[in-house]
């Protein structure tokens, strides 16, 4: 199982000791900031799948830090804040948040939330398709991938690639798609990034990575998943509608 990237920005440390264990008891991965400014840095290098984002950091104002993530991301945003007012609810919420949890607030609550925020994001992208083709399954709703009928355990980085070329199901992703996507921002111009965790992934999901047969190389523009190559045999499906 590949699970989602969560990035906490919470300048709390004692809050910050209850989130971190409690979600990565869930298999969440984490990351963890305690300043707006550190966050933003995290939030564009990383990609996070979902950001919990207190209000009342320490360096910016946490509404300041929500409008600076909805400039290039649609990720969702969880509020977590003292500040209790509806007024500072709703204007979170029209400002692009996701949901809000007040202080304090427990475990269960919280795990729910998030699973609630991950569940509405796939749905709306329409993420969440079973992908076959030469011995590859995708499943994107269960973030699960297997070769030959065995987990493959990709890091954050590798699925979040692996999952915005599966998405075009044979199209053509170009570089700054690609990096956009899986890198945000800070990613722009660095494509040896691709290069690198696409080797990666042929290492993993290749019967042989120097001659790939799935992960295409598009000189000068991208990348394309190819699950059903010619001389394969069978088709790559989804179990959401046929390939395109």
């Amino acid at each position: 199982m590949n699970q989602p990237l969560i990035l906490i920005i919470e300048d709390e440390e004692a809050l910050r000791r209850f989130l971190v264990p409690t979600l990565t008891g869930q298999h969440y991965q984490v990351l963890s900031a305690a300043t707006g400014t550190e966050g933003l840095a995290m939030a564009r290098s990383h990609n996070p799948d979902l950001v919990l984002l207190d209000l009342g950091l320490p360096d910016l104002d946490g509404m300041a830090v929500l409008k600076e993530i909805r400039t290039w991301s649609r990720k969702p945003v969880v509020i977590l804040s003292a500040r209790n007012q509806e007024r500072d609810k709703v204007r979170a919420l029209d400002q692009g948040a996701d949901d809000y949890l007040a202080k304090p607030f427990g475990a269960a609550e919280l795990l729910a939330r998030l699973r609630v925020a991950l569940r509405h994001t796939l749905q709306a992208e329409g993420a969440a398709p079973v992908l076959c083709g030469g011995g590859i399954r995708i499943d994107l709703g269960r973030r699960e991938v297997r070769l030959n009928d065995r987990v493959v355990k990709l890091t954050a980085l590798e699925y979040r690639l692996l999952e915005a070329l599966a998405l075009r199901q044979g199209k053509v992703a170009t570089h700054s798609q690609l990096l956009a996507e899986v890198w945000g921002p800070g990613g722009e111009g660095n494509t040896h990034y691709l290069r690198i965790y696409m080797a990666m992934l042929r290492k993993k999901l290749e019967e042989d990575p120097t001659r790939p047969h799935h992960f295409i190389t598009e000189p000068n523009v991208g990348y394309r998943l190819d699950l059903d190559p010619p001389g394969q045999g069978g088709s790559a499906q989804s179990k959401t509608g046929a390939s395109s």
